[in-house]
C-alpha cells in the first residue's frame, strides 16, 4: 500500500467528501483499509438510505431460495387477496413482484406525496394505492420511497415472520450483523434526528410494524463490506451458504435501465461496468467490482446533491489498493 497516496486519499475525503461518515476496503476478503470520519467509528451505526433496497433483494433471494416465493413472474395482487382494487383501475392487476424489484412498475402519483406517506399508518397499502395508473408497466420509474414497501409486505406475507426477524436469522446474524431494534417515529422531529444519527442500531417500521423496504436501516461501514463480501463469494459466508449464488446471479445483471441517467438496474442493485452497487442518497455505498475481486463500502452522513461515488471510488480508492495482496 502505498501511504503517501492514502494520504492523498485522506486528505480529499476531508476537503471534497467530507460527509464520509467510514470507508472500508476488501480484497479477496482481506481488509486492506478501514478508516472513520466525521467522529465516527467501527461502532457507529449510519442510516443507508437506499442501500435498504439492496438488503431487501437479498432477503427476497432468500425467501425463494426457502420456497416461501415461488416465480418473480407472481402477480403483486396475488400477495394481498384482501386487497381491493378501485373501478377501472386495471393497470395494478398487471404488475408482477418483478416490475417491484427491477423497478418498472407504474405508479399513479407524479411528484411523490411524501408527507402523506410519512403520516399514513400503512406505508404497504399507501403505497398499493399508488401502484398502478396510466403509464405503461415495464418502463422504468425509479421509486426512492413510496412503492418499495409493497415488498415488505410481500415479505410478511410470504414468511409469515417480521421482515427484521427474517433479516435477524437468516442473514444478519449469520453474517455477524448487528441491527438492535425496530425504530418508531413519534414526530417529525424524530425522524430527521435519526437522518443525522450516528448511534442508532435499527431498522425503521411503519406505525402498522412493516419495516421500510427503501430506506430507514442503519448499518456500520464493516456490515455494508460483508454484505458485499457474500455476494463477492457467491452467496457463502463461513463456509456456511446464505442466499443462492444463482439468486446472486439474475439480481446482479441488467434488467432494466434508467435511459435518462445511462444507468443499468437489476433486482434493486445498480450495475457498473465492473460488477455492482448498492446506493443510497448521501453517498452511501456497497461497490463490488468482481473483476478485480474487491469490496467498497462507504458510509456517510446525509448530504443533498453529493458527487458521484461510483467515480470517485473508480478514481481515488481503487488505483491505491487494486495491486495489494
Amino acid at each position: 500500500m502505498n501511504r503517501e497516496k492514502v494520504t492523498e486519499l485522506e486528505n480529499k475525503i476531508n476537503n471534497n467528501y467530507s460527509n464520509i461518515a467510514g470507508i472500508v476496503v476488501l480484497k479477496g476478503g482481506k481488509t486492506l483499509y478501514e478508516n472513520y470520519f466525521n467522529e465516527c467509528t467501527a461502532a457507529s451505526r449510519i442510516h443507508v438510505y437506499s442501500v435498504t433496497k439492496s438488503i431487501v433483494s437479498i432477503l427476497i433471494g432468500i425467501a425463494m431460495d426457502k420456497g416461501y416465493i415461488k416465480s418473480s413472474n407472481e402477480k403483486v395482487l396475488d400477495f394481498f387477496p384482501d386487497y381491493i382494487v378501485k373501478k377501472r383501475e386495471k393497470t395494478i392487476q398487471g404488475v408482477t413482484f418483478e416490475n417491484l424489484l427491477t423497478m418498472t412498475a407504474p405508479y399513479k402519483y407524479k411528484f411523490a406525496p411524501y408527507i402523506k406517506y410519512f403520516t399514513s399508518d400503512d406505508y404497504v397499502r399507501f403505497s398499493l394505492d399508488l401502484l398502478g395508473g396510466r403509464e405503461q408497466i415495464g418502463k422504468f420509474r425509479y421509486a426512492p420511497l413510496i412503492g418499495p414497501d409493497i415488498l415488505s409486505g410481500i415479505l410478511v406475507k410470504a414468511t409469515g415472520k417480521s421482515v427484521f426477524d427474517f433479516a435477524t436469522e437468516n442473514l444478519f446474524s449469520p453474517l455477524g450483523i448487528t441491527v438492535e431494534n425496530n425504530v418508531i417515529f413519534h414526530s417529525k422531529e424524530e425522524q430527521l434526528a435519526f437522518n443525522k444519527a450516528k448511534d442508532i442500531s435499527g431498522w425503521v417500521v411503519d406505525p402498522s410494524g412493516v419495516n421500510t423496504a427503501g430506506w430507514g436501516l442503519t448499518l456500520t461501514p464493516m456490515d455494508m463490506a460483508k454484505i458485499g463480501q457474500l455476494y463477492l463469494s457467491g452467496g457463502i459466508w463461513e463456509d456456511k451458504r446464505i442466499v443462492s449464488k444463482k439468486w446472486i446471479e439474475e439480481s446482479t445483471k441488467e434488467h432494466s435501465r434508467w435511459e435518462k441517467l445511462d444507468l443499468a438496474y437489476g433486482y434493486l442493485w445498480w450495475i457498473h461496468e465492473d460488477g455492482y452497487a448498492a446506493m443510497g442518497d448521501g453517498g452511501n455505498v456497497i461497490y463490488v467490482n468482481t473483476k478485480k475481486s474487491m469490496v467498497i463500502s462507504i458510509a456517510a452522513l446525509f448530504r443533498p446533491n453529493v458527487k458521484d461515488r461510483i467515480e470517485f471510488i473508480k478514481e481515488y480508492i481503487e488505483p491505491i489498493f487494486e495491486n495489494c495482496v
